[in-house]
């Protein structure tokens, strides 16, 4: 159910919410203020290619009360639309302004990510609650790779952040790990917020280096994650996602006619 203040800008059949990111942190905090939990999904391009023939993509995208563009591809098909959005609000951005804006109203975070051999999310928690005067840790858990095909587990897990009743959960698994993770969790946290934020938890705890500032404002910070990562990235990024920004961007203009 999205936040109804805020126009959705089509983008090949997915709404995205016209909203920056000190807006999000506004309307995040405000919601917590009146007792109403929420769901943020950051669609890059590749979570945008999916959602066009996959079916949980389009139910997880259905429950997101905020859809925030995080690709500067995303911003430029909306742009070349006539409907522009107006800024990229990504995730690796939104977990520290969410964490410094829940730190003025002394509210909680639960982090869930990061690398297992040396306890990621408790690191990236420790770090933002020095950088965010206020904001509490309600608990951390960093699962080891594949912890999802045990159903024990998983649901041991899914119960201690349940029981830590967190105002916010950033859920740094890589997607769709932390969107199948959340919508577990959402019915027994309602006055909760939730974000997956992918890579984000390992960026806070130093265990991946960030692109630099100028590489993420020109839409080049792919590259550098693809020079940092190529085994895991270089499949998904040149052989799918690639030809799909393309193809977005191509008939970005051919939309904007058939609108007037």
């Amino acid at each position: 159910m999205p936040i109804e203040a805020f126009e959705r800008v089509d983008l090949d059949g997915t709404g995205i919410d016209r909203i920056t990111e000190a807006e999000v942190v506004a309307v995040v905090r405000d919601a917590l203020a009146r007792g109403r939990g929420g769901r943020i999904i950051t669609p890059n391009i590749d979570i945008l290619r999916r959602a066009q023939t996959d079916a949980e993509a389009r139910r997880h995208f259905d429950d997101a009360d905020l859809i925030v563009a995080d690709g500067m591809p995303l911003i430029w098909a909306s742009r070349l639309g006539g409907n522009p959005l107006p800024e990229r609000v990504a995730g690796s951005s939104l977990i520290w302004s969410l964490s410094e804006g829940l730190g003025r109203d002394g509210r909680s975070i639960f982090v869930i990510g990061g690398a297992p051999e040396n306890d990621g999310a408790a690191r990236a928690a420790d770090r933002l609650a020095e950088a965010c005067p206020g904001l509490r840790v309600a608990g951390t858990l960093c699962p080891d790779f594949g912890f999802e095909q045990d159903r024990t587990t998983y649901d041991e897990f899914c119960a201690k952040v349940v029981g830590a009743s967190p105002d916010l959960v950033f859920v740094g698994l890589g997607y769709p790990k932390q969107e199948r993770m959340i919508a577990k969790l959402r019915p027994d946290l309602p006055e909760a917020w939730f974000i997956g934020c992918g890579a984000a938890v390992n960026f806070v705890a130093g265990d991946v280096v960030r692109a630099p500032r100028w590489m993420q404002r020109t839409g080049l910070e792919w590259a550098h994650r693809l020079g940092v990562e190529p085994r895991r990235l270089a499949g998904r990024y040149l052989r799918h996602d690639a030809p799909y920004a393309l193809r977005l961007l191509a008939q970005a203009p051919v939309q904007r006619v058939r609108s007037r």
